[in-house]
Order: C-alpha cells, then sequence, then structure tokens
C-alpha cells in the first residue's frame, strides 16, 4: 500500500524521520517486527536497532514478559 499525505512545513520533518517515527511507533505497538519497521525505514535490522533509541524507541517492550521473552530468544 502506498500513503501519501503532506506534512506541514512547519513541523521540519525530513522523509528519513517520519519514517523512524512511523516505525517505531508501529514496531512498538507490535505491528511490525524489528526486521519490517527496518524495511519500512530502508535501513537494516543493526542500524534502526542503534538509532531507534534516539527517536524514543526501545528494542525492549513495555513489560515484564516482553523483556524476558527477548531475553529467551537470545538464548
Amino acid at each position: 500500500m502506498t500513503l501519501q499525505f503532506e506534512i506541514p512545513k512547519m513541523l521540519n520533518l525530513e522523509a528519513f524521520e517520519l519514517k523512524m517515527i512511523m516505525a517505531g511507533e508501529l514496531y512498538e505497538r507490535g505491528k511490525l517486527s524489528l526486521g519490517q519497521a527496518a524495511k519500512l525505514v530502508g535501513i537494516s535490522k543493526t542500524t534502526f536497532i542503534e538509532i531507534m533509541g534516539n527517536y524514543g524507541y526501545s528494542v525492549f517492550g513495555n513489560n515484564e514478559d516482553d523483556i524476558l521473552s527477548d531475553i529467551q530468544n537470545q538464548l
């Protein structure tokens, strides 16, 4: 799906930043995996993980179960 909309100039957002915000939100809401979010932005998964904190997003979930699940998946 292609979505087109106009961003007010006063927000001073570039395409990359807007993609990061959208991908970060969708990842945190559980709608996208890390890989899918990175693909939406057009960067590698590693790069997405490295810079998502700059946009206020965490690779870890917001609850204890998510964090424990992530730790188990790394073992």
